[in-house]
């Protein structure tokens, strides 16, 4: 199949290991990898305008599928232009399949385990109705109706968003599915994503790029196969998906062992993961693009990323600590977004203690920036040969499950 509209090209490997450097092109511009794509889940980044958004530097954001065809639904995507005008965002975008949310809404609520957190949910509202070989059957958690999601329907609302890079649909099993389940899910996984490049294929304009999900859980022999199924596929790009483990440890071993299984001339997104030592692992293996709502979320209780802490591990300060009541200096000294250059710890305090909205939307331009400011220190470190330095003194110290 052809994408003539997108490329994946290395401009740089790191000597003995798989950590790379690329640009990935697509119809609105180029992504530098490694890169993080921030999440605008209902068409919209929470407490940050894509202006601003664009003034970090940032190249690249997602949209959910499962949640902009309940609300407003992909025909009025369509009369507002699409994604791209309709957010005001003419850089590259992502969208996935919709996938894990019916999933992990109908198993409960399977994020937590998929991202290797021991807080395991199983409270929430369980909107699944059924899986069959024809996609999954749900209920709206807006107003109950019944849907369907397909891989047909689920390519054809991507279609209709218009994002540049989509997903095939695919099953999300969470941790505690047993090996028989999670090797039947992936082979129906498999099937839909069949089916998802048959439909890409009947509308492909150039315009979009589709990407293929290695499923397979915590088990090598079925992330093996899973991989060399999307590899031996017409995919542009390949995703890492389903349940990485119930531990940080073993979810850095999955990624490690998946990684050198899928198709390294293509670029590798592993879904929903975005902590600090999460990242560099990825990275270490070959990882291109990572995407979640870690930065965002933090940011709106309080949390403002930083340099990991020597010997605790930390990767944010709690701006709700009374110790920063009377602190007048900046959240970070060496970060230049507008938050830093212009405001200090106290008065951000202050406006979290006073429930004013900007506290967060100071803290989110933070972290959206700080997030942009550490890609590129990985991708300077992998062009210049220090990434391994660079790695060691972001993670040994700091983050105890990172082994090299």
């Amino acid at each position: 199949m052809a994408h003539e509209n997108f490329s994946f090209r290395k401009t740089h490997e790191c000597s003995g290991g798989r950590a790379r450097c690329g640009i990935l092109t697509t119809p609105h511009g180029k992504i530098h990898t490694p890169n993080f794509v921030f999440c605008g889940t209902k068409g919209a980044m929470k407490s940050i305008s894509t202006a601003d958004l664009r003034a970090t530097d940032a190249e690249v954001m997602l949209s959910n599928t499962y949640h902009m065809m309940l609300q407003p639904g992909a025909d009025m995507v369509v009369k507002n232009g699409g994604l791209h005008k309709m957010l005001g965002w003419e850089m590259p975008m992502l969208t996935d399949s919709g996938g894990f949310q019916i999933f992990s809404l109908g198993h409960g609520g399977v994020a937590n385990e998929i991202k290797g957190r021991r807080n395991f949910s199983h409270h929430c509202k369980r909107t699944l109705l059924e899986i069959t070989e024809e996609g999954a059957s749900f209920r709206s958690y807006i107003d109950g109706t019944k849907h369907m999601l397909t891989p047909e329907i689920s390519v054809q609302v991507q279609r209709k968003l218009g994002a540049d890079l989509i997903l095939a649909f695919d099953e999300c099993t969470p941790f505690h599915s047993s090996r028989d389940y999670t090797a039947r899910a992936m082979e129906r996984s498999h099937r839909w994503e069949l089916r998802s490049l048959d439909e890409f294929a009947k509308c492909n304009d150039g315009s979009q790029a589709l990407y293929g999900i290695v499923q397979g859980g915590i088990y090598e022999d079925l992330r093996k196969e899973s991989a060399n199924f999307v590899s031996q596929n017409d995919f542009f790009g390949q995703a890492i998906g389903g349940s990485l483990g119930g531990t940080k440890e073993q979810m850095h071993e999955i990624v490690a062992m998946v990684s050198k299984f899928v198709d390294c001339s293509r670029p590798t997104h592993l879904l929903g993961i975005g902590g600090i030592g999460d990242i560099w692992n990825g990275v270490k293996n070959g990882i291109d693009t990572f995407d979640c709502v870690h930065p965002t979320r933090l940011a709106r209780h309080g949390g403002a990323l930083c340099v990991p802490f020597l010997n605790t591990g930390g990767e944010f300060i709690n701006i709700n600590n009374a110790s920063f009541r009377g602190d007048i200096s900046p959240i970070d000294d060496n970060c230049d977004c507008y938050c830093c250059r212009n405001f200090s710890k106290s008065y951000i305090h202050h406006l979290f203690k006073a429930r004013e909205m900007l506290g967060g939307q100071l803290l989110t331009v933070h972290n959206v920036r700080f997030m942009v400011r550490l890609m590129a220190t990985i991708r300077r470190s992998i062009e210049n040969e220090t990434f391994i330095d660079e790695y060691r003194k972001w993670t040994a110290l700091n983050f105890k499950n990172c082994q090299n």
